[in-house]
């Protein structure tokens, strides 16, 4: 599916978070949900390497160390300009395709993934950037969020982008303006979007130690079976039902 493409999986994780503070190293079934997300990810047969992408703050040395102990390929950059820190990753290991995924999402489907670099890939014509959501217009899981674009798109990005939202959250700017680059949005047959899997809070940590429990040492269950689960117990969504999601 890929051919000879170098597609890096860059997941942004650092220990700061207003709502949750060090979440990204919080158990979740033994070990630090960067784990979870890190293998997730590198189960996505589309993949060339998967890559953290942490900051040079002090406070993110665990981070670090976390990913020299397990293997991880790592890179630290700026704190908050998030979308410079992108590309010096993707410029590090030689990136043509580049797949944003965040570090608060345990219950990333790599099969998602996967759905979603094809859909880049097979686009005609060729596109710059590919997702599975776009902001009002979410039809998976929050915390199923996939984001894929060119080397050349971000490169560009990089260069124009002036906002800090655009900064902070990385490809807005591939997406703001209608023209700009050419997108593709990944369609489901069905409407998920009012699901909420990612981790922000201290409900949503909650939730996500529940769903792993109920697989009972299993970490490799899929969205499908998520959904089957919580169709079964309703009661789990409502652990973290009155959240607010934040923008982006």
């Amino acid at each position: 599916m890929t051919g000879d493409q170098n597609i890096v999986a860059i997941i942004q994780a650092r220990m700061a978070s207003t709502r949750l503070p060090g979440k990204v190293l919080a158990d979740i079934s033994g070990q630090p949900m960067l784990v979870h997300v890190v293998e997730r990810v590198n189960s996505a047969s589309s993949l060339s390497r998967v890559v953290v992408a942490t900051t040079t703050d002090a406070s993110d040395e665990p981070i670090a160390q976390l990913c020299a102990e397990r293997g991880y390929s790592c890179l630290r950059g700026h704190p908050i300009d998030v979308l410079d820190r992108y590309v010096q990753s993707a410029r590090e290991f030689d990136a043509e395709i580049i797949v944003r995924i965040t570090a608060d999402c345990p219950l990333m489907d790599p099969a998602l993934i996967d759905r979603t670099v094809s859909a880049f890939i097979e686009a005609d014509p060729p596109a710059d950037f590919a997702a599975n959501r776009f902001p009002g217009r979410r039809v998976y899981p929050i915390g199923e969020d996939v984001e894929v674009c060119s080397i050349a798109a971000l490169e560009k990005a990089w260069r124009e982008a002036d906002q800090p939202d655009q900064r902070e959250h990385v490809m807005p700017y591939l997406y703001q303006v209608e023209g700009r680059f050419r997108v593709v949005f990944l369609e489901s047959k069905r409407d998920l979007g009012d699901l909420r899997w990612t981790v922000d809070t201290a409900e949503d940590l909650a939730f996500v130690r529940e769903i792993f429990k109920r697989f009972d040492g299993r970490t490799d269950f899929n969205l499908e079976e998520i959904v089957a689960l919580i169709k079964r117990e309703p009661e789990l969504a409502e652990i973290n039902a009155q959240v607010e999601q934040k923008p982006f």
